[in-house]
């Protein structure tokens, strides 16, 4: 019995080492990778904080892969690829054309061609810079690019790795989701009857104090949403805000001054995080919906509130980083 125990005992020692050795090899390929996690709408959102004078500058991430270090300095090649994006908006949307994702045009960024990873060295950032001054957001912008293949690494071969398709989402104070469910909209004339209500109402910026959302049940899914755009400008001084729209034909109306608030509450849990809340009351207006019905138009009322919370973690430095999107 003691001599079967040794030997299991030996056996177990060598094991021992021929684990400890492999551990020691590469287990996995060195593929070169973008850090570029993925919504639910298969892109990755990138929040920047709307500036409309000088560059806003974003990191994204470039790691190398497997269980070793990377063992050999290494010249990373970026490019912008629209043959993905192409093929992104063909698969998700198809003849629904004005669903499509728009390419950032070079107006609104610089980007290198190029990032360093040093050896024994398993990433690095590329450093983004956005301009997006008088960026239209009717329009759904992404920033389509990809890892070149080179000599010296290898792109890693799937391909929500080796590209990355950045959904470009300017912030200010006061855009976001808002919960909907306090704003009532109406048949006009009927407003004592039933309303319709929208879970989500989306405002997207339009400058440094202002955004803009989309009338009644309008979002971005619809053909023609650009007609239906309001804007609204926040006063930091009086806290009223200020709704208008471009387009007469809309025949939009506010029937009384709107007011806003902001209100910072810390988390009972967790003292660390804010709950931003910012609140627009009094919210009264009128519009025409002219091209939902053919040779028809239909005129609404929408009444009542809308709400926002952003969840804010003080204790990292980056805004865009703080915010729990």
């Amino acid at each position: 019995m003691k001599k079967i125990a040794a030997f299991l005992s030996i056996l177990f020692v060598f094991g021992s080492i021929a684990c400890n050795k492999d551990w020691i090899s590469e287990q996995f390929e060195h593929y070169v990778s973008f850090k570029a996690p993925l919504n639910g709408d298969d892109v990755t959102p990138v929040y920047i904080r709307y500036k409309p004078e000088g560059v806003v500058h974003y990191q994204l991430p470039v790691i190398v892969s497997g269980s070793t270090n990377n063992d050999k300095d290494l010249l990373v090649h970026i490019g912008v690829d629209p043959d993905t994006l192409s093929a992104f908006n063909n698969a998700n949307f198809q003849n629904r054309t004005d669903l499509y994702y728009k390419e950032l045009t070079s107006q609104y960024f610089k980007i290198p061609d190029t990032v360093s990873i040093p050896k024994e060295v398993n990433t690095n950032k590329i450093n983004i810079g956005f301009s997006l001054k008088n960026i239209d957001l009717v329009n759904k912008w992404i920033l389509p690019l990809a890892i070149q293949p080179s000599t010296g690494y290898t792109p890693n071969p799937r391909r929500n790795y080796s590209k990355a398709l950045l959904r470009i989402v300017p912030f200010n104070d006061y855009s976001g989701i808002y919960s909907g469910t306090a704003l009532k909209i109406y048949l006009k004339g009927e407003e004592s009857g039933a309303a319709i209500v929208k879970s989500e109402i989306e405002a997207y910026v339009v400058d440094e104090s202002s955004v803009f959302f989309y009338a009644g049940t309008v979002d971005e899914n619809k053909t023609d949403r650009r007609y239906y755009k309001i804007n609204a400008h926040f006063d930091d001084q009086t806290k009223e805000v200020t709704l208008g729209s471009d387009n007469p034909s809309i025949k939009f109306n506010v029937n009384q001054k709107i007011y806003y608030t902001v209100e910072d509450v810390k988390d009972a849990l967790q003292p660390y995080l804010v709950h931003r809340y910012v609140t627009i009351n009094n919210i009264d207006y009128n519009f025409t919906d002219y091209t939902s019905a053919t040779n028809a138009s239909i005129d609404y009322t929408v009444r009542g509130s809308l709400i926002m919370e952003r969840k804010i973690n003080t204790q990292i430095p980056d805004e865009d980083q703080a915010i729990q999107w």
